[in-house]
């Protein structure tokens, strides 16, 4: 079980040497991480935005429906009276 230890151990060794040697590469990835982040976080703002007015749309129709229901005008049935045939003369 050692093997893998050491080994894993070596490459974050090596890892924290060659980001001392070059801090531009560290600076970098943490600015991508903030990234990251910021863009999670925007795109989950975004979406509860639409959620919300996704209800919000929602309800308006269900209202608007509501309100339409009540305002309902009977049709005036009308029968068709048919005239007498004439005959041609």
């Amino acid at each position: 079980m050692a093997g893998p230890l050491e080994e894993s151990a070596k490459v974050a060794s090596g890892i924290v040497d060659a980001l001392k040697a070059q801090p531009a590469v560290l600076a970098l990835t943490l600015a991508n991480f903030a990234l990251l982040a910021f863009i999670f976080y925007a795109l989950h703002g975004a979406a509860t935005y639409r959620q919300k007015l996704l209800d919000q749309v929602f309800d308006n129709g269900q209202k608007v429906q509501d309100i339409l229901s009540r305002c309902v005008v009977p049709e005036k049935r009308t029968e068709a009276v048919e005239e007498p045939h004439k005959p041609v003369d």
